[in-house]
């Protein structure tokens, strides 16, 4: 072997280390960012016992692109320093919602359902739709949810609205587009059209105010809609996914106001966002609705919203279909 072809060696010799060292580091630095990431979940509380026997489920829907994945989203207003979040829902949860991924990965919808709809609680009768919380807990509300969207809720997901407080700022602010210009009780204004809210405190006053609307509830989920809409438009920003680091002080944020089920892992929260951002293109199409209702009305001493059965079927077989891009709600009657 003459001397050109040693030195070659050599330096091939060289960029192989070179290069062994960088995937050594870069796996190192992987591993150290899903460790955060791990440890930041800790913090999370995980619910046990949240689902129904199979036997009273929904089939899970399969389609030629795939499943899609339905998350129920419950949202509590009002917790005691120190008291367990689990234990904070008792018979109410202040939102209610269904977060609806299709297979294709290329939109999200969110569906809130008013927490007075009048509804069958399975093996209790009729009755307001919170009252499942009372009568059997989260197990008893996924099989009521179930019921009246007939599809399966892969996921549960618990929040204290005390956590929109980190998240607000953690994203710098939340950008969402209010309709209706108000200000609440405690003297916070919020204009009408495109606004930024980047205090906590202020976003929490914007998601629980009631009192000054007329139609009260209907505008506080409204409202409600608006800033999840927002604040998921921010989670799934390029700068947010493709920062580990930030991902994780969202996630610190939120733990101590969190609960979830254990089939929802770090690893599939990662790999579900990577999916949305590819799918989509950079940014998932995202709508938020109401379940669709009838109008509100008495059943015996209960004021109640009554739904409207007929438009929410035209809603549960868009959500047995592969994609939902075209998807467009039903007004409400």
């Amino acid at each position: 072997m003459n001397r050109h072809a040693a030195v070659s060696g050599g330096r091939v010799r060289k960029v192989l280390w070179v290069l062994l060292g960088v995937v050594v580091v870069l796996a190192i630095a992987v591993a150290a960012l899903l460790i955060r990431l791990n440890s930041s979940f800790d913090s999370v509380q995980t619910m046990q016992s949240a689902f129904p026997e199979d036997a009273d489920r929904p089939v899970a829907t399969e389609t030629e692109s795939g499943s899609p994945m339905n998350v129920l989203l419950l949202g509590t207003d009002s917790r005691e320093t120190g008291q367990d979040l689990l234990d904070n829902l008792g018979d109410r949860a202040d939102a209610i919602l269904v977060a609806h991924i299709p297979p294709d990965r290329e939109s999200v919808q969110i569906m809130s359902i008013m927490r007075d709809s009048w509804v069958d609680i399975p093996g209790h009768g009729e009755n307001k739709v919170n009252a499942a919380l009372a009568l059997g807990g989260v197990s008893l509300m996924v099989q009521t949810i179930e019921g009246m969207i007939d599809q399966r809720i892969d996921h549960v997901g618990v929040i204290d609205f005390e956590g929109f407080k980190g998240l607000t700022e953690e994203l710098g602010g939340v950008t969402l587009n209010n309709d209706q210009a108000f200000t609440t009780n405690a003297g916070e204004s919020f204009e009408q059209g495109e606004i930024t809210i980047d205090d906590g405190d202020a976003a929490l006053a914007y998601v629980r105010e009631r009192m000054a609307f007329e139609d009260g509830d209907y505008q506080r989920v409204h409202n409600q809609q608006a800033f999840m809409r927002g604040a998921l438009n921010g989670i799934l920003s390029t700068s947010v996914l493709s920062n580990p680091l930030k991902i994780s002080s969202i996630v610190d944020s939120l733990g101590p106001h969190m609960a979830t089920t254990d089939t929802l892992s770090t690893t599939q929260m990662a790999s579900l966002g990577a999916s949305l951002v590819s799918a989509s293109g950079g940014k998932p199409q995202m709508q938020t609705f109401t379940l669709p209702t009838a109008g509100t009305g008495m059943i015996g001493d209960q004021s109640v919203v009554h739904v409207d059965w007929d438009q929410l079927e035209i809603i549960s077989e868009a959500f047995a279909e592969d994609s939902m891009s075209n998807f467009t709600p039903p007004p409400p009657r």
